[in-house]
Formats: structure tokens, sequence, C-alpha cells
């Protein structure tokens, strides 16, 4: 390949890897922060939720040890019954990303015995991916994004140099 294709194809590579991420916008939001999703630990997932602005095009990353927990997207009678026979998707690997595609409320709650009972269930209200944040009749500025979120959008972008990288030396512009 001479060095005006392999400069085009690295254009590109390099185009489609940092453009895909910025155009969508979305945010990754770690359910639960870095306690993940657990039973115990007092954690409120209501009040997680609540300290949250999730668009349509954010993702939902569920982290949990999957032989004591799962996560079941449900109906809301089944949400707040913690009915798990009818779920409408089950996740199980432990580390599951769902990505928000509509507006409105989405339902989660872990289906094993007893866990949605004692609080592992969460409500996500998505609002549309160009709405503007509302603002508060207090006057409060809603919660920065948590560090975990800065966490992942930091190793998109320290991958992404490592794959440009990578990219220069097989196309033969380093090394």
């Amino acid at each position: 390949m001479d060095s005006s294709g392999k400069a085009g194809l690295l254009l590109a590579v390099t185009v489609a890897f940092w453009a895909g991420p910025a155009l969508s916008g979305g945010t990754i939001f770690t359910v639960g922060d870095s306690a993940g999703w657990t039973v115990g630990n007092n954690l409120n997932y209501t009040q997680w939720a609540a300290s949250k602005t999730i668009r349509v095009g954010d993702t939902l990353l569920f982290k949990y040890n999957n032989q004591f927990h799962n996560v079941l997207e449900v109906k809301e009678p089944d949400f707040n019954a913690c009915k798990n026979s009818s779920a409408i998707k089950e996740y199980k690997t432990g580390k599951d990303s769902i990505p928000i595609t509509s507006t409105g409320h989405h339902y989660y709650i872990c289906g094993f015995p007893g866990h949605c009972q004692f609080g592992q269930k969460v409500d996500v209200h998505a609002v549309g991916s160009s709405a503007a944040p509302s603002s508060s009749p207090t006057g409060l500025s809603p919660p920065p994004p948590n560090a975990g979120d800065r966490l992942v959008r930091g190793s998109s972008v320290f991958l992404g140099g490592l794959i440009m990288a990578a990219s220069c030396v097989l196309l033969g512009f380093l090394g």
C-alpha cells in the first residue's frame, strides 16, 4: 500500500474511533457507583437513580458477583411487587451494559430470592437525549458525574491512543 493509502486508512481508523463515542454523547453510569449492584451495604438505589440525569444514549453498567445476583428488566407492576417470573430480559454476566434507547421509566430488579425485597431494585427515569436539564425550585444544581463515570471515559481515551499508535506501527508510519 502506498503512503497516501496508508494515510487515508489511518485517518479513517482515527475518525471512526474518536468520533464514534463523541457523536453518541452517551455516559456510562455504574449502577450503585463503586458499591455496584448488591444487597446490603445500606445502598438506596432509589436515591442513586434520583441523583443522576440519565438520557437516551447513555448506558447502565451493572457490576456484581453473578453467583449471588442477576439483573432482570421488568415492567412496573412486577417492579413494585418484586415479581421475577415475567422478566422482559435477564442479564447474568456480572458486568452487564444496558443501553438506554427510549425515554421513560426502566425497571430493574435482582431475581435472587429476597434481594428485591431488601432493596436491590432500581427505577431509572430516562429523559430525551437533547433535553436540557430542568432547573430545580430550590436552585440546587445537579450533582457532577461520579469518579467512576470519568474513569470509564479516561480509559476510552487511553485505549484510543493505544489503538492509534498500534495502527501507525502496523501501517509503517512509526518504527
